[in-house]
């Protein structure tokens, strides 16, 4: 038992560093084998209001930000595995903790109303202006420990950025208007 809970411990810990260190400190220099994390999935996450559309994909079709995350966690599976003989209890935690990783993680962004309700931690994380916090996405141990937890969710500050991202909807959705019916016109004219 102390095992698996040492495990669950551990891969919490992981999950802050590897997310922190590897996906954003590397990841935000475009020659990085990580840079999809920044580069792709917070890029589309902002533009998709939180949600990701390559979740959506399967990950055999192309070669995505998800298929990445896919192959990295089970590279790390891999890695524990031979640990299992002496340690099966830290394994096992450390492979579910991965297998809810990816869970979780796919669930709040094709769902992002599901996320802002359950991983509010990890929307304040995509969402708020500083998104080098809150690096922890099934839950927020090692952001508490380390003093990264920023809430972001609930505040004014996130009151008056939703305000900002639906005028900007807006104009933009009005400029597209403007130009269907532009493009209408110059049809009709023809």
């Amino acid at each position: 038992m102390l095992g698996f809970i040492a495990g669950l411990i551990t891969a919490n810990a992981s999950e802050w560093y590897i997310h922190k260190y590897w996906l954003h400190e590397r990841g935000k220099n475009k020659s990085s084998k990580w840079s999809y994390h920044w580069h792709t999935h917070h890029r589309k996450v902002l533009e998709e209001n939180y949600e990701d559309s390559d979740y959506q994909k399967n990950i055999f079709d192309e070669f995505n930000g998800q298929t990445h995350e896919v192959a990295s966690l089970v590279v790390a599976a891999a890695a524990v595995a031979p640990l299992f003989p002496i340690a099966p209890g830290f394994t096992a935690a450390m492979w579910i903790s991965q297998y809810n990783y990816y869970r979780v993680h796919k669930k709040s962004h094709l769902d992002p109303a599901w996320g802002y309700k359950y991983l509010p931690w990890h929307y304040d994380h995509h969402m708020a202006p500083d998104q080098d916090k809150n690096w922890c996405v099934t839950f927020p141990l090692w952001d508490y420990v380390m003093g990264t937890r920023m809430v972001y969710k609930g505040t004014e500050r996130e009151k008056l950025d939703i305000e900002r991202r639906l005028r900007k909807a807006a104009v933009k959705g009005t400029q597209y208007k403007m130009y269907q019916k532009t493009e209408a016109s110059k049809i009709a004219m023809n």
